[in-house]
């Protein structure tokens, strides 16, 4: 699918990393085209997993590391915009639900986008993906229709194909491959033992692996299936 002509686009995920597995090809596809690209990312992923073996990271120096990875990841897609909004890693399910409609309510007029990418709420799985993707929604539902920007959403729960069944949004982005390989290899010290199962699989051949590399896939959301019944 060809991409579509977008004013802007606005970008909002929780961690440091979200952005280079499922839609870095995408930004740095739609940058290459002139368009301007917004990223807001929630928190600095800082109770990340992985502290190393032996470590190289404390909770206390984890923050920055991953904070210089994001603008690492930014700089190899070629964003210049990036939003760190402040928030703590595995606490934005507790965040108030209206702070974070008026947080994402205030990105969407600050940058005023055509397109908003985030998580499909009731299919992200995180608890954090779940919280980012019903505060952007709830703030693009507010709109006057008129007005809204168009909402697509990654979704990765085991159900999906099944309730959702294939995504109508399929962008290819293999000229932007080295971009995305570029953010996927930024944010090392999560995801050092994918990478390198990925080289792996590559060297080998296996089309699923070539398959980041290829495709990037969205959910256009569905206002007639909306996550809350009543609003």
């Amino acid at each position: 699918m060809e991409f579509a002509q977008e004013r802007h686009v606005l970008v909002v995920f929780p961690h440091p990393d979200d952005e280079a597995f499922g839609v870095s090809g995408t930004i740095a596809t739609y940058i290459k085209r002139g368009t301007p690209v917004t990223y807001a990312c929630l928190t600095l992923g800082e109770m990340g997993r992985n502290l190393g073996n032996p470590p190289f990271a404390t909770r206390e120096s984890l923050p920055h590391i991953r904070k210089q990875e994001l603008l690492a990841s930014a700089k190899a897609m070629g964003l210049t915009d990036l939003r760190m909004m402040g928030l703590r890693d595995k606490t934005v399910e507790f965040e108030d639900d209206e702070e974070m409609v008026g947080m994402m309510a205030k990105l969407i007029e600050e940058t005023n986008p055509s397109l908003v990418i985030t998580f499909y709420p009731n299919y992200a799985v995180h608890p954090d993906h779940e919280a980012t993707a019903r505060a952007v929604v709830r703030a693009v539902r507010r709109m006057d229709v008129a007005l809204r920007p168009k909402l697509y959403g990654l979704a990765f729960a085991n159900n999906t194909m099944e309730k959702l069944g294939e995504p109508d949004i399929i962008h290819d982005i293999q000229p932007a491959r080295e971009q995305k390989m570029g953010a996927m290899r930024a944010h090392i010290s999560q995801t050092a033992w994918m990478l390198e199962e990925m080289d792996k699989r590559l060297e080998a051949g296996e089309p699923e692996a070539e398959n980041w590399f290829t495709y990037e896939r969205f959910y256009t959301y569905r206002w007639n299936e909306d996550f809350e019944d009543t609003f």
